[in-house]
């Protein structure tokens, strides 16, 4: 947006005082600035920005009778604001846009401030042409009477402002299509809302909402209702003449029961029931497509009404619903509910927190030193920091991460896994489905979670269907869901116990008397674990044998000890005793043990060899390039029943060689792409070393990136054929020459695993300098040093990208249509000075103002353009990144006692019998 700088002001005491000096001002030669192109005047970025305007005002401009959109910071002087109001209806008679939103500025926190705006002055309800008002984040707590007789009004936002009801004039507002009157405390709503025919939006989320009058049926025009986080408790019948509704968001309200009527909505494309206290929904509701129940009570019994006399009454639990720019919020000893914009819910008891507490949570992406796995385990989730670490809660937190189930696999269960002080461990966890549409909104399991056929008492999930992994934690660390060995468990008394295994019920572990001198919890997959008497494992015998038939040479009892990756023979160490389908033998201490029937001689390469082949998976490798921009590449590993499905969604927006060869990786195996011949990565990434991509394959997770790609041939003369290559570990220290790498390949033990071509097509029609040759731009620095800076070569790299779709980026970037039309005559054959010009300019009035970076960032997805937004994101990282590097390189900030750094414990083996 352009500002209209209007010269330094003398401070003043009074409004009066500067409509006084202004004409003094005027007279002595300051002369008023010529408005930009748009007609736009924003003062909000300046200090005294009512003063300026009253000078403005003052000289009488010719100017300021085109201006049609105005901004003012709530946090001005109220005299000062007051006097400069009043002064719109003469100065600026065509105005059609009124911002005088607060939260500018921060406490000491960093959480915004309301501005001081609590009234308005009654001259401007003369603005005939006003079509936008904007009010948020002020101190209002009644509706200023002027607005209501703002006839011609279009939007008006109200949000974030301490209005407890809205006045019935409201509904004599003819033209109103969007009001916004979110996080208030309007308990009430007048009747005479349902008169606002022309009303196509409405968002009262965030209020004390606990009813609706029935007249809200008579907004016909209404496409978008916005109710939630209110205190409903029942809908009106009259929903069913909302007629044009397609969106309606009624999530964390109290509703008990909604009318069918609602699924005869005729345009209705989104239902947003989630957290409420549904126990039984009209079975049109239950089957739709685009009805989301999660966190309803369905199918479970009603409480009991016929309470004991004096029994107290439990207040109502907050419910907090965070959005994906949010990354805290605060507990108090009341409690709440939280579900963070990751998908990811938290419930803290009443009494969890003796005192308020600010909880900060991030997801990591998953890296082999925060994810430790055991050798059959399988990573299912990204890892999920919740701080302040350590805390110890008087009560413990609900828990709930979202993760996709793996392919039906016997035996295994799902645990999620934190680090405490004795290392990492792992909590007991239920499952519970996320959108269940038959019976009951949550299927639980009793007892562990375990991954077994449905039988009569487990319910039978649909494929690839996303469940809930609860868990009750005492503290705050790092967490992650994991698929492992199912690990059956059982008390074992001095008297001696029998443990079975519930994978294979020949699998058997009898425990005689005196094998521990107390009660003991053992589990069979727990790692080592010493006991005072023998004890004695049976195992089956490899299928196709008998004990009768078996030449017992042939028979091997193999040993592994963690964390050793060899086995050993030790048939000759213990007494083997054989029946027509076991082998029994006895230990002292739990392990690994495998029971082989083979003639060949080394036993233990072979076990070794075909202990690897158990832990691998067999994938492929791809590299795509975007069709209307080639300089993006989307690289992915994916596992080889992956491959057919993902390509057929990208190839509508992607192409490029066929995937490569199968090969095999364990999981979470460090691997990376590194391009060759002429090729190189365009931007620093803080997964890049050396033009080199890093990644870590985990089999249920995407392993998928995408880069931007530059050369430093000439594109002019002709095409660029390059290619990327895939190698095994980590990025080396010295990265190898081409000729080397190639030897690398052809080698019998080498690291490489692929390589796939990549073309950077002939640029045409550039027979001048280079993009951005000879470009004298002013220094910029968006952001800061705790979030990240943008600097002006990063901008470019974002200009570049962008293409065709900068109009779509700079409309959601707040520009005015009108200005994008300038800037297309102004630049009429040079679709490159038009994004540059649009992005600059927009950057250079950003300058000092919190949240441009992430207004860009926004911008960039509204405008489906992700893989810029992720490049912009990287780059912000990285910066961070050496910004706290830097901190704690100067012992200016203190170190985490429980980094993710530190060297994990070892993780247990479970015990293989």
């Amino acid at each position: 947006m352009a500002a209209v700088e209007a010269g330094p002001v003398p401070a003043t005491s009074a409004p009066e005082d500067a409509a006084r000096d202004a004409p003094e001002a005027a007279g002595a030669g300051l002369e008023a600035p010529l408005l930009p192109a748009g007609n736009r005047l924003s003062l909000h970025l300046y200090p005294g920005g009512c003063r300026r305007l009253l000078r403005l005002c003052a000289q009488q401009a010719p100017q300021l009778l085109e201006v049609d959109f105005l901004q003012l910071s709530g946090h001005e002087d109220p005299q000062l604001l007051e006097a400069a109001l009043a002064r719109l209806r003469w100065s600026l008679p065509h105005l059609r846009s009124l911002v005088l939103k607060g939260g500018q500025r921060r406490d000491a926190l960093g959480a915004c401030l309301r501005g001081s705006l609590t009234t308005l002055p009654a001259s401007l309800s003369g603005l005939a042409h006003l079509a936008h008002l904007d009010l948020s984040f002020n101190s209002l707590e009644t509706l200023p009477t002027c607005v209501p007789q703002m006839c011609g009004l279009d939007a008006l936002l109200l949000s974030r402002n301490c209005l407890s009801e809205l006045p019935a004039a409201l509904g004599a507002l003819p033209s109103l299509t969007f009001l916004a009157v979110t996080h208030n405390r309007l308990r009430t709503l007048p009747p005479a809302l349902g008169a606002l025919s022309s009303l196509q939006r409405l968002d009262l989320s965030g209020n004390l909402l606990e009813a609706l009058p029935p007249e809200i049926g008579g907004l016909g025009s209404l496409a978008e209702l916005n109710l939630a986080s209110n205190r409903l408790q029942s809908l009106p019948g009259s929903f069913a003449g909302l007629r044009a509704l397609r969106l309606c968001i009624l999530h964390s309200n109290l509703l008990a029961s909604v009318p069918a009527s609602l699924a005869r909505l005729p345009l209705l494309t989104r239902l947003d029931l989630r957290d409420n206290q549904l126990r039984d929904v009209p079975p049109e509701l239950l089957d739709a497509p685009f009805v989301r129940l999660q966190g309803n009570p369905l199918g479970r019994p009603p409480p009991d009404p016929l309470s004991p006399p004096g029994t107290p009454m439990v207040p109502e639990m907050p419910r907090l619903l965070l959005t994906s720019d949010l990354d805290s919020f605060a507990v108090t000893p009341q409690g709440c509910s939280v579900t963070l914009a990751c998908g990811v819910r938290l419930q803290f008891p009443a009494g969890a927190t003796a005192a308020p507490v600010t909880i900060r949570y991030r997801l990591w992406l998953p890296e082999p030193r925060l994810v430790p796995l055991g050798p059959h385990d399988a990573l299912l989730s990204d890892v999920l920091e919740l701080q302040p670490h350590g805390v110890a809660f008087q009560q413990e937190v609900g828990l709930w991460l979202l993760f996709v189930p793996p392919r039906a696999r016997r035996c295994r269960e799902v645990v999620v896994r934190t680090l405490s002080d004795d290392g990492w461990s792992d909590l007991e966890t239920h499952l519970e489905e996320e959108a269940p549409q038959v019976g009951a909104a949550w299927a639980v399991w009793e007892g562990p979670a375990l991954l077994r056929p449905a039988g009569p008492d487990r319910v039978l999930l649909r494929p690839r269907q996303r469940l809930w992994a609860h868990c009750q934690v005492p503290h705050f660390s790092w967490f992650l869901v994991v698929s492992r060995p199912v690990s059956d468990a059982c008390l074992v008394p001095p008297e001696g116990a029998l443990l079975c295994s519930s994978g294979h019920a020949g699998v058997r572990v009898t425990f005689p008397a005196g094998a521990t001198e107390e009660p003991r919890h053992v589990r069979m997959q727990s790692g080592p674990s010493s006991f005072l008497r023998p004890v004695t494992v049976q195992l089956p015998l490899p299928p196709g044998i008998t004990g009768l038939s078996l030449d017992r040479s042939c028979l091997h009892l193999l040993h592994r000890a963690a964390p050793a990756a060899t086995w050993d023979d030790i048939t000759t160490q213990v007494a083997l005793e054989l029946t027509h389908l076991y082998a029994r033998f006895q230990v002292t201490r739990f392990s690994w043990y495998w029971l082989w029937y083979t003639t060949k001689t080394c036993v233990g390469g072979l076990a070794r060899k075909a202990w690897e082949r158990l832990r691998l998976h067999r994938v492929n490798l791809i590299a795509l390039q975007r069709r209307r921009d080639p300089e993006q590449v989307l690289l992915q590993c994916l596992p080889r029943n992956k491959v057919d499905a993902t390509l057929r969604r990208l190839l509508e927006r992607y192409r490029g060689p066929e995937p490569s060869d199968t090969v095999e990786m364990f999981e979470g195996e460090k691997f990376f792409a590194a391009f060759e011949r002429g090729i190189d990565i365009d931007a620093d990434r803080p997964d890049c070393v050396e033009g080199r991509v890093c990644f870590v394959f985990y089999s249920h997770l995407k392993n998928l990136k995408e880069v931007y790609v530059t050369t430093a041939l000439d594109r002019r003369a002709r095409a660029v054929r390059g290619q990327v290559s895939f190698y095994r570990g980590e990025v080396p220290e010295v990265v190898p020459e081409e000729a080397e790498a190639a030897r690398q390949k052809r080698g019998t033990a080498a690291l490489w695993m692929a390589t796939l071509p990549i073309k950077l097509p002939r640029l045409r029609g550039c027979e001048g300098p280079a993009w951005g040759a000879g470009l004298s731009l002013a220094p910029l620095n968006l952001g800061d040093a705790e979030t990240g800076f943008l600097t002006q070569s990063n901008l470019l790299n974002v200009a570049r990208r962008l293409g065709p779709d900068w109009p779509a980026v700079a409309l959601h970037l707040g520009l005015p249509y009108r200005e994008l039309q300038r800037i297309r005559h102004e630049f009429r054959d040079d679709l490159d000075g038009q994004i540059r010009h649009m992005l600059f300019s927009w950057a250079e009035r950003q300058a000092g103002q919190p949240g441009a970076v992430g207004r860009l960032v926004q911008a960039l997805e509204q405008s489906d353009r992700r893989d810029v937004a992720e490049e912009v994101r990287a780059v912000l990282e990285l910066g961070r990144r050496k910004y706290q590097e830097g901190l704690q390189h100067t012992s200016l900030a203190p170190r985490n006692l429980a980094s993710p750094d530190r060297s994990p414990s070892p993780s247990l083996e479970p015990a293989q019998t």
